[in-house]
């Protein structure tokens, strides 16, 4: 079980939440996503650090999302 306070690089992040990398990084607020930057992820410090995720936060705008698609298909 993944601590409530993880914070996660990329790869091990996709992992945990049942995403690709690419669909991690094509949901950040900076792409038009949803996932907001030093709240559901991180970026290093340097341009080659790893983006780091929170898991926890992220589960929830995942699921969140996830409810609000669905109820609007039962409309």
């Amino acid at each position: 079980m993944i601590n409530e306070y993880a914070w996660l690089p990329t790869s091990r992040a996709a992992l945990v939440l049942g995403r690709s990398a690419d669909t991690l990084k094509r949901k950040r607020d900076s792409q038009g996503g949803f996932l907001e930057h030093g709240y559901h992820y991180c970026l290093g410090d340097t341009p080659n650090s790893p983006i780091t995720w929170h898991i926890k936060r992220c589960l929830k705008a995942f699921n969140k999302r996830g409810i609000a698609a669905r109820e609007e298909l039962n409309y």
